[in-house]
């Protein structure tokens, strides 16, 4: 009776509600076995790791081994047990990464005090490089705070999630963090209160209910999180000589260009190693948009190119596709009673810098540029009474697409999903960004050609890109894998461009 009690007791305490699932999952919370990784506040690294899943393990590594690795690494895993249920599958996966955010981004996780800034949620079979190098800011750009602007430089740092010992080798999706990391000084001395804050929930994917980046892995992509090019608090920055704040609330370029290009260059160098295939697409939202947008475009831009900072100059930093939320593609563009437009013309007329090098459209110059789907709401205005009737982000998201529409490059929107500053949520609206995605890198399945005839085929099912989630109905027009089955047991996969 006594061990019948303490099991009931245990159960009754491990046990976390899987909007997922709509039902009670089991949990299991283990503390580092290595030197515990914390975060700035001494609050611990925190990895959520979902498994036995609806879907294939894409890292070859058992669960048990790739928890005892990461526990050795410093992380704190909490382990959310899905038992293989056929609802835990992309991207009805994205509630539940929702949910876990919104209680992460608090400090807390099935009763476990966790880091609101550098917690991560992985599927079975991932694993963390983290804290990777990526570019060495320039002080001078920015200006601030004073005491940075006479030393070397911090390094901008990127986070990258890979499946370990993978099956076949899979894509990246790349964001840049719409919460800046930046030096702080206290009584004129640099700490590093604001450091390695690109993962800061209550500013990011807690806060705004993100889900596509870490939910990407649920279809085959490993997935990066880099420092905002920006390395300086949002709302502060001046040009040298300028007024303060002189520089709030922009990216400037070429500094922005040249570490957005570094940061997908490093990506892709270190990631050969790691079972990436070398396709990168990227992403971002808000102020991550903004930079994120910087990589779309195959223009050849000297100044943009200079890898001085950064590193793996031999590296392409093209990328094959992106989606962009809500951004600034255009400061040209931008209401001129704006403060992005106020500021981008001082600056632009202090440096003698030219207009078309500030925003993303100076990059597309060609049909080489990435395709590129763009979300946003149609009554997503900027902060201030001045508003354009189109919207801010509408007439943005407008000049970009048309310009890659001109030189025949793929594009697609989602629009008007709900109101405000927001991200889809909506499985439809997923669906619709990760088959963007699909369309335009490698998948990590292997594609072979069907090599029987028609006659011989007894069965076939058809399947999404990642050859994971079963269609039921497909639509005409849209990319499938169709696996086949022949008279004799055999299987056949074949890649169609169009179903029929």
């Amino acid at each position: 009776m006594a061990i019948l009690s303490v099991c009931v007791s245990r159960a009754a305490t491990c046990q976390w509600n899987s909007l997922v699932t709509e039902t009670s999952i089991n949990y299991t919370a283990s503390k580092a076995t290595g030197t515990a990784a914390t975060d700035q506040d001494g609050k611990p690294m925190t990895v959520v790791y979902l498994e036995n899943l609806g879907f294939p393990k894409l890292g070859q590594v058992s669960n048990d081994d790739n928890v005892a690795w990461l526990r050795q690494q410093g992380y704190q895993v909490i382990e959310l047990d899905y038992e293989h249920s056929d609802k835990a599958v992309s991207p009805a996966l994205n509630k539940d990464i929702v949910s876990i955010n919104s209680s992460l981004q608090n400090g807390k996780f099935c009763g476990q005090t966790c880091s609101p800034s550098r917690s991560y949620i992985l599927m079975e079979g991932y694993r963390i490089c983290r804290d990777i190098s990526y570019y060495k800011d320039d002080p001078t750009v920015y200006n601030y705070p004073d005491a940075y602007k006479s030393t070397a430089g911090d390094s901008l740092y990127l986070d990258l999630i890979y499946p370990a010992e993978p099956s076949s080798l899979v894509p990246v999706l790349v964001t840049f963090s719409y919460c800046n990391s930046f030096a702080t000084a206290s009584n004129g001395k640099l700490t590093d209160a604001n450091k390695h804050k690109r993962m800061y929930l209550p500013n990011f994917w807690g806060a705004f209910k993100d889900s596509f980046v870490e939910g990407s892995s649920a279809v085959g992509f490993a997935w990066a999180v880099c420092d905002h090019p920006k390395y300086c608090d949002w709302g502060q920055g001046k040009y040298t000589g300028g007024a303060n704040k002189s520089l709030g609330a922009i990216e400037v370029n070429p500094d922005a260009a040249r570490k957005v290009k570094s940061a997908i260059r490093t990506v892709r160098g270190v990631g050969y190693s790691l079972g990436l295939n070398g396709d990168v697409a990227v992403t971002g939202f808000s102020r991550g948009s903004t930079a994120a947008a910087l990589a779309v475009g195959d223009g050849s831009i000297d100044t943009f190119e200079d890898a001085s900072r950064g590193r793996f100059a031999d590296e392409s930093s093209l990328v094959q596709c992106a989606v962009l939320g809500p951004g600034m593609f255009d400061y040209q563009s931008a209401l001129t009673s704006s403060n992005e437009y106020t500021r981008m013309s001082t600056y632009v007329s202090k440096t003698a810098l030219p207009w078309e090098q500030q925003g993303a459209l100076a990059t597309i110059q060609s049909s080489a540029s990435a395709p590129t789907l763009f979300y946003h709401n149609t009554d997503d205005f900027y902060a201030d009474n001045n508003k354009d009737p189109q919207g801010l982000y509408a007439t943005q998201a407008r000049l970009m697409k048309e310009k890659l529409d001109a030189l025949g490059v793929a594009t697609a929107a989602v629009t008007g999903y709900s109101t405000g500053h927001a991200v889809p949520q909506t499985d439809t609206d997923l669906q619709q960004m990760y088959d963007f995605l699909l369309n335009h890198v490698k998948t990590p399945t292997d594609i072979q050609e069907i090599g029987i005839a028609t006659d011989d085929i007894v069965s076939y099912e058809v399947f999404d890109l990642s050859g994971r989630r079963l269609i039921a109905q497909p639509q005409r027009g849209f990319i499938y894998l169709i696996r086949a089955t022949d008279g004799q047991g055999r299987r056949y996969t074949k890649k169609v461009i169009r179903y029929n």
